[in-house]
């Protein structure tokens, strides 16, 4: 399979990589500027931030991201990084609490409004994030676009960003660790988590099947196995803790109702 697509240059691995360190820097002074007024930010948080940006880094910059052009077992480890596991990981470091944290009053209650927005409470549904993540890949792998996108630096740049940031809002979507004004019920969420669920499957059994343009059959089978049991390993730690999140608060509202009695 050829793709003209020019390499990713050692300048630009470089320059990539300062920028994503510098990701990993602001969020530790994030930290220093929270202990210093509230009590001290898990350190486990921190090492989550780190590990997600690191998958981000692995899928767009360096061997895999540059394999990715040519070979599509490689592309699937870049979509599975970049739009399930990083995501993930980054949803578990909690980065909007750790920024109202860090402002100002005045600034924190600006962030509180954009989070209690219309705009925000649409695109976070659980139904639309869904169908902006996974009809977002639908459309990718059953359409001429993932050719597309190897032609097109622009086009490459603004699916890769969509991949992410709809990989990040459906899985906050789903078991948010910040403040979320607009969250759902569990048995909502769960519901619309396993059709999510199913419709990942599916594709990965589809591409399997019928190998996107251009894609050589062994490599489309071997992207299709990736992507089936990488996605149900990472769909199977968000059920572990969307259910761990339930019985959590199912526990407190017991505590409470104790304390009346």
């Amino acid at each position: 399979m050829h793709h003209h697509h020019e390499p990713v240059h050692w300048f630009e691995t470089i320059f990539g990589s300062i920028v994503f360190l510098l990701l990993i820097a602001i969020y530790i002074v994030g930290v220093m500027i929270s202990n210093k007024k509230y009590s001290q930010w898990p350190l486990y948080r921190i090492v989550l931030w780190s590990l997600g940006i690191i998958c981000i880094v692995i899928s767009l910059v360096g061997p895999i991201a540059e394999k990715a052009h040519n070979s599509f077992q490689s592309h699937m480890m870049t979509h599975l990084l970049l739009g399930m596991l990083g995501p993930l990981l980054l949803v578990f470091s909690a980065p909007i609490t750790l920024l109202l944290r860090c402002l100002k009053v005045q600034h924190a209650r600006i962030v509180s409004r954009i989070l209690k927005s219309k705009y925000v409470e649409i695109v976070s549904h659980p139904i639309i994030a869904t169908v902006l993540n996974m009809g977002g890949i639908w459309v990718l792998y059953v359409t001429p676009l993932y050719n597309a996108m190897h032609s097109s630096i622009l086009l490459y740049s603004l699916i890769h960003f969509h991949v992410f940031l709809a990989g990040y809002v459906f899985t906050a979507s789903m078991i948010s660790f910040d403040p979320s004004p607009h969250r759902y019920s569990f048995i909502y969420r769960s519901i619309v988590l396993v059709l999510a669920m199913a419709s990942h499957s599916i594709l990965s059994k589809w591409i399997y099947a019928n190998p996107p343009q251009g894609i050589d059959k062994f490599d489309a089978e071997m992207g299709g196995i990736i992507m089936y049991y990488g996605g149900d390993f990472i769909d199977l730690i968000i059920v572990i803790v969307l259910c761990a999140q339930y019985f959590r608060r199912t526990q407190m509202g017991i505590r409470k109702n104790l304390q009346y009695l």
